[in-house]
């Protein structure tokens, strides 16, 4: 019966450890509340700026109407001529296309969250050197028109600037025939002359506010994108990367080439596919990100509490048996409410100040506290410290991990194996048998 206490004071200190998964499974829910509060804030921020934009564009569209007899018949089943008219429109890609511009990003705060917006400032030109398609039997084609368009025409600050051929043009809202699938601007353009190319070279000049992300839609049969910005966080995403970008702390810059054999952005347009939607068109994406998402980073560290409990806590089944002292379960629990305690000051300090200083001052105060409890608990001023100094340790390399989500899984696995391998020598000598026989 004896030998059956070291296994009852196990299975003691693992239910306490199974209990305090109830707190961390709390503090987590708390952190997805607050993202869900971010969430919110992004969305505020969208419906009084704008949202997440994309570019396509410019695009030379000529509507058709067409006129046919067909035979029908009347009330009294007669057969009679009926005359049908139906419309549409050819959709007429660039040659070239060339865009180049600046985002500078701006920061909106609702309560305690932060929004990244911007602002992009650039210019775009097109090549057309398609000709006007000519009337063909019952097929008339009418006055050919511009469309530039874009995802959030809220985000439009001030005027854009168009100029056809060297002709200056106004730009009006919609995209008539295409905006079903489209939202934007159109220009109309000047007659034409039929079977000649028209509206060759277009130049346009805007201003576009939206928030964290710019999509542009490469639709020139060659294209040429540049894009600058001081924000040096940038995430490119979309279905294109950027050629060799240069990424700094004063900011980053890139540019793309991209041929219209390597995408399908063209076909997807004259089949009517939108720019946003479960398939949205193929574009180049780029997202200002924040270095650090405090709330990512805090749900990431809560993950390993459960890992910090039971390391403690066999730390303290150690100093138990291999020392005789006495450590009451309600001194274990207090221990391990300590613990979780920490992610719950981290979350709550990091909407404050930055986040390495909340991890900070939030393991200084965990740690101090540990420290003075555990003098009293070990009976030894030394061995609190002791354990002071092992919880340091553990959040210096929890902060390693969270600094380095690249090489997180292989620090995590060397730490575990680590402490295994440490608990394995220092109990390579111990007799279980005798030590659970010697326990009152």
């Amino acid at each position: 019966m004896k030998n059956m206490r070291l296994l009852y004071r196990f299975l003691t200190v693992a239910v306490l450890a199974i209990l305090l998964l109830i707190p961390l499974t709390m503090i987590r829910g708390v952190i997805q509340e607050r993202q869900m509060y971010r969430g919110q804030a992004i969305a505020r921020v969208t419906q009084s700026v704008a949202g997440e934009q994309g570019i396509v564009g410019p695009l030379r569209v000529v509507p058709w109407s067409e006129t046919r007899e067909v035979d029908t018949l009347d009330a009294l089943n007669r057969p009679q001529k009926k005359v049908e008219t139906t419309t549409g429109y050819v959709l007429q890609m660039p040659k070239s296309l060339v865009m180049d511009g600046q985002i500078s990003p701006e920061t909106r705060k609702i309560g305690l969250h932060e929004v990244r917006t911007y602002r992009w400032r650039g210019w775009i030109r097109a090549i057309f050197n398609a000709p006007l398609p000519q009337d063909n039997g019952s097929r008339r084609y009418g006055k050919p028109y511009l469309i530039l368009a874009i995802r959030d025409v809220r985000g439009f600050a001030g005027t854009p600037t168009l100029k056809v051929d060297g002709q200056p043009l106004d730009f009006a809202p919609g995209t008539i025939d295409v905006a079903r699938q489209l939202g934007g601007v159109h220009a109309r353009l000047p007659d034409p002359v039929p079977g000649t190319s028209f509206a060759r070279d277009v130049r346009i000049e805007l201003a576009l506010a939206g928030t964290e992300s710019l999509a542009v839609v490469p639709v020139a049969d060659s294209n040429h994108i540049a894009l600058r910005s001081p924000w040096p966080h940038p995430l490119f995403g979309g279905r294109f990367l950027p050629e060799a970008p240069k990424i700094g702390t004063d900011g980053f810059s890139a540019h793309w080439d991209i041929p219209s054999l390597a995408s399908d952005a063209q076909s997807q347009l004259k089949a009517g596919v939108g720019i946003g939607g479960d398939k949205p068109l193929d574009s180049l994406q780029v997202n200002l990100v924040d270095p650090v998402n405090i709330y990512t980073q805090a749900d990431r560290a809560s993950k390993y509490g459960i890992l910090f409990i039971v390391l403690t806590f066999v730390g303290f089944a150690m100093f138990e048996l291999i020392k005789r002292l006495q450590i009451h379960p309600l001194q274990y629990l207090l221990v391990g409410l300590a613990l979780a305690i920490f992610f719950l000051l981290l979350l709550g300090l990091s909407e404050h100040i930055p986040f390495w200083q909340a991890y900070v001052a939030s393991a200084v105060a965990c740690i101090g506290l540990q420290a003075v409890y555990l003098s009293h608990v070990l009976r030894s001023r030394l061995r609190g410290l002791g354990f002071a100094a092992m919880l340091t340790m553990l959040y210096g390399v929890l902060y390693g991990l969270l600094a380095s989500e690249d090489n997180a899984l292989l620090m995590g696995s060397l730490l575990l194996f680590g402490i295994l391998a440490a608990i394995m020598w220092v109990t390579r000598k111990v007799d279980w048998y005798e030590l659970g026989s010697s326990l009152r």
